[in-house]
Parts: C-alpha cells; sequence; structure tokens
C-alpha cells in the first residue's frame, strides 16, 4: 500500500511536466505502475529503462538548433 501510495505521488509530481496528462491521471498511472513493475523481470525493467533513455536522447537531438 505504501508503494502505491508513493507511486501516486511521483505520478502527480512527474505529470507537472506533460501537456496532456493532468495531475489527477499521474497519480493513477504512478499508482497502477507500481503492482506492474513488480511482476516484471529484472531484464525486463532494464530493457524499458534504457528505451527511455533512447526516445528521451532522441527527442531532445530533434529539438535541438541545427546550425
Amino acid at each position: 500500500m505504501l508503494g502505491k501510495i508513493i507511486g501516486a505521488i511521483a505520478g502527480a509530481q512527474a505529470s507537472k511536466y506533460s501537456r496532456s496528462l493532468g495531475g489527477t491521471g499521474g497519480a493513477v498511472i504512478g499508482a497502477l505502475a507500481v503492482p506492474l513493475l513488480r511482476r516484471m523481470s529484472w531484464p525486463a525493467i532494464a530493457l524499458l529503462a534504457a528505451g527511455g533513455y533512447v526516445v528521451s536522447k532522441l527527442n531532445d537531438k530533434g529539438s535541438a538548433p541545427r546550425y
């Protein structure tokens, strides 16, 4: 239960940086993410994190000014 509360708080804070997701939606996603991550294996979590890193780097690369 404590994990879901912490996940909800983290999701609500993360939703501040998203235009399409409100505070309540972020809290719900954060609360649902905790049990899903507990059921995943460590290699799957590592691949998920690596994929998120690659997507963020590609997104940052596309928004950089070109000279």
